[in-house]
């Protein structure tokens, strides 16, 4: 429908297939120990995900840090802690994430 304001599906999921497939090589891109080439592969994803105007998947954006994009591993560039029923994932550039858990 021209002029309609309704969402492109097949746009939509093309999108989405490539924001995951993105955040697997950025997973993959810090095992080898390339941060930079991870950086570069959160970025793109963040920047396909507002373009089309979707949402992160949880799990990507509790695994990338906000300030620094770096894919979060724990024991290499992030320290997981669990206080008062929170789960706090700190980066190694400083800054903190918190969300809930059910114990």
């Amino acid at each position: 429908m021209p002029g309609s304001l309704r969402r492109d599906t097949v746009t939509e999921e093309v999108a989405s297939e490539r924001i995951e497939r993105l955040a697997e090589l950025a997973r993959e891109a810090v095992q080898d120990g390339d941060e930079e080439r991870a950086r570069r592969y959160v970025r793109r994803a963040r920047r396909i995900a507002e373009r089309n105007r979707l949402r992160l998947p949880r799990t990507f954006v509790r695994r990338t840090c906000d300030r620094c994009d770096v894919y979060l591993v724990p024991g290499a560039n992030a320290r997981v802690r669990l206080q008062d029923g929170h789960v706090v994932t700190t980066c190694d550039c400083g800054e903190h994430h918190r969300y809930p858990y059910d114990a």
